[in-house]
């Protein structure tokens, strides 16, 4: 018998909702087997990012090598990589091991409005990192910082524009791209998913679920996607059984009450009682 390898390239998440934390509770939540590279300590809550500690990129590539060189991976996650020189070490590791699945969350601003990573560290992710992603997943907020856009001119009244930056963020070389609608003030949500390589979009529409239970949305849907590709789903699948997964996850912990602020989607709702 064998597990379905996931690992998590990320940074952790002292309050538990996002990062590292988020990402292995969704491969458990998902019944698969969790392991973790952890590039920056965080001290964060429900309200606010109070502090980044890096780890060193020399400390990084040891931990991607422990684990590549004993268990191996099927898919991996990748969160903040908080400077040039972790992308650049993360990158060559996973390049040299010939990774397969590999989603990138493009993470820059937590969830309260703390920036997590370094002005450099932009162009590290376009010219560096995104080149051997399967699939990158940016929200509106990142892919205006990617494009260099006001976000206003990213939200259109019927998606067309929306097609066009996802389009667009296809210039970075990943395999494809995953434009996430949440930061759109419309009822109806829609995700948009490109793939460069057949020239395909694929609308994926669902209805705002009025919580703000939200911190973690972006880390648990990159990680679901992981994980169901690991199964063996193709791109448009995993993201389809990913958006349920998080649906699910929002809706169940609309209600919960933890923190002060932002509170974290509810990653085991098919199990807890």
């Amino acid at each position: 018998m064998k597990y379905y390898r996931l690992l998590t390239i990320a940074g952790s998440d002292s309050g538990g909702g996002a990062g590292i934390q988020a990402d292995l509770k969704t491969f458990s939540a998902l019944g698969c087997y969790g392991m973790s590279v952890i590039c920056a300590l965080t001290a964060q809550n429900t309200r606010s990012v109070t502090g980044i500690y890096p780890v060193p990129p020399e400390f990084i590539s040891l931990q991607i090598d422990a684990i590549m060189e004993d268990i191996g991976v099927d898919a991996v996650k990748i969160g903040m990589l908080h400077s040039p020189e972790v992308i650049i070490s993360v990158t060559e590791r996973l390049k040299h091991y010939r990774t397969p699945n590999i989603v990138v969350d493009p993470v820059m601003v937590s969830t309260g409005g703390d920036k997590l990573l370094q002005d450099d560290a932009v162009d590290a992710l376009k010219t560096i990192l995104f080149p051997i992603a399967t699939v990158i997943t940016p929200n509106l907020p990142e892919a205006a910082m990617l494009l260099g856009q006001p976000v206003e001119n990213l939200i259109g009244v019927d998606g067309l524009q929306l097609e066009t930056a996802c389009k667009n963020l296809s210039a970075f070389r990943a395999q494809a791209v995953l434009l996430k609608g949440g930061h759109a003030k419309s009822q109806q949500m829609l995700d948009l998913l490109y793939t460069a390589k057949n020239v395909r979009m694929t609308r994926f529409e669902s209805a705002r679920i009025d919580t703000r239970n939200t911190h973690g949305t972006g880390c648990t849907l990159s990680a679901a996607i992981a994980a169901h590709l690991a199964k063996g789903h193709p791109l448009d699948e995993a993201v389809r059984l990913a958006k349920t997964y998080i649906n699910g996850a929002l809706e169940a912990g609309a209600n919960y009450q933890i923190g002060n602020a932002h509170g974290p989607v509810h990653h085991f709702h098919k199990y807890w009682k």
